[in-house]
């Protein structure tokens, strides 16, 4: 992921919710309506969640240390899944508590001129932060699916703009709804539907989110396409005949580690294997800039060894 494009989706999605924030807030003050209580909460945890993405990309440029000798880049994947715990606690929760209070107390919407004002505004500004995400998504995105974008990103921070930017969209509306219909039928329940409805909502986007970055956390390999330059760039045909096994693991969403068990010649003297692995590790890193950490165990191909290894996908070639 371009860390630029993904700050730049961040910062339009932090400006617009803190605005949003406000007028949502001073519309509660004047009119009453839990569904824009729900949604001024619903912004300021989209906003403490942009500050989290960007205090987790900072924290991930820090230098490896002897504690951390593979780096800090997963402190964005902690950081992301911070993001999906604060959405469903603050957000989601917050909402349906909120929704359930109104229809169990249901109360008129006073000056319905300011929900709905803030609520249209709400939608412009948040329109212009999804376009962006959307914008800075699309260069990376090729010819993925949205959903399988979101499936396969290894950087967590534009899946989790696009999810949160979505789920605000669809809350205004869902929220512009509820208090359309209060304000039409006169039964304040109908915003505390609407708020329900939010709260649903966040929820089932917090869900996603806690899913997707868990897999990120554990350690998720390299891409299809990553394994397959990877292997293609390894095998010189000469020296390097083949691979017996290999694993990969983003340590980060920018750096890769890449561990495997080649198949050289056995009449090969050491200096020349040693000479074939430097040779195989500049390859890897032309073909895959990301893979930084590198680690290549010569052995001599035998088919026993492989079907015995850990790759599941063995690439046999040697002799």
């Amino acid at each position: 992921m371009s860390a630029s494009g993904g700050t730049k989706a961040i910062v339009a999605a932090l400006g617009a919710n803190l605005a949003i924030a406000v007028a949502k807030f001073v519309a509660f003050a004047f009119s009453g309506s839990s569904s824009m209580l729900a949604e001024g909460v619903h912004s300021v945890a989209d906003s403490g969640n942009q500050a989290l993405l960007l205090l987790g990309g900072k924290k991930s440029t820090r230098a490896a240390d002897e504690e951390h000798p593979f780096g800090y880049g997963r402190e964005r994947y902690i950081f992301g899944f911070l993001v999906s715990i604060v959405l469903f606690t603050i957000g989601g929760v917050f909402a349906l508590y909120e929704g359930y209070e109104k229809i169990r107390e249901p109360h008129e919407i006073d000056h319905w001129y300011w929900p709905v004002g803030v609520l249209l505004f709400a939608i412009v500004a948040e329109g212009f932060s999804f376009r962006t995400a959307i914008n800075e998504s699309n260069e990376l995105r090729g010819k993925q699916s949205w959903a399988s974008f979101i499936r396969t990103a290894k950087a967590p921070e534009l899946p989790v703009v696009l999810l949160e930017d979505f789920g605000a969209l669809v809350g205004l509306v869902l929220a512009l709804a509820g208090v359309g219909l209060a304000l039409g039928t006169g039964d304040g329940v109908w915003d505390g539907i609407g708020t329900l409805c939010i709260g649903i909502l966040l929820v089932a986007i917090a869900l996603v989110l806690a899913a997707e970055t868990k897999s990120l956390l554990l350690g998720e390999a390299a891409s299809p396409e990553s394994l397959t330059k990877i292997r293609a760039a390894a095998v010189d045909g000469e020296t390097v005949t083949g691979i017996i096994h290999m694993r990969t693991l983003h340590l980060g969403p920018d750096e890769l580690l890449v561990a495997a068990k080649i198949a050289v010649r056995h009449d090969e003297s050491a200096a020349e294997v040693a000479r074939a692995i430097d040779a195989a590790e500049a390859r890897i890193r032309e073909a895959v800039p990301i893979a930084r950490v590198i680690y290549l165990e010569p052995d001599i191909y035998s088919e026993g060894a492989a079907t015995a290894g850990p790759d599941p996908v063995a690439t046999p070639g040697g002799r």
